[in-house]
């Protein structure tokens, strides 16, 4: 099993290398807002994360990358 650290490396590899720049900006265009008005210890980091992967897996479904 990896270690939550390394799998962050990973996945933050697999996000600035593979993810084409329109996918990354929806992601940031729906999660930077909220992120930005709302303090650190008030955000739901679980919610942030599933509402960046449905713009993947729809992105993905669409055969956008």
């Amino acid at each position: 099993m990896l270690l939550i650290k390394v799998e962050n490396w990973i996945a933050n590899y697999f996000f600035r290398m593979y993810l084409p720049d329109e996918v990354m900006n929806q992601i940031e265009d729906k999660l930077l807002p909220i992120c930005i008005w709302t303090e650190e210890e008030a955000l739901d980091h679980d919610e942030l994360v599933r509402w960046a992967i449905e713009i993947i897996d729809e992105q993905f479904r669409r055969q956008k990358f």
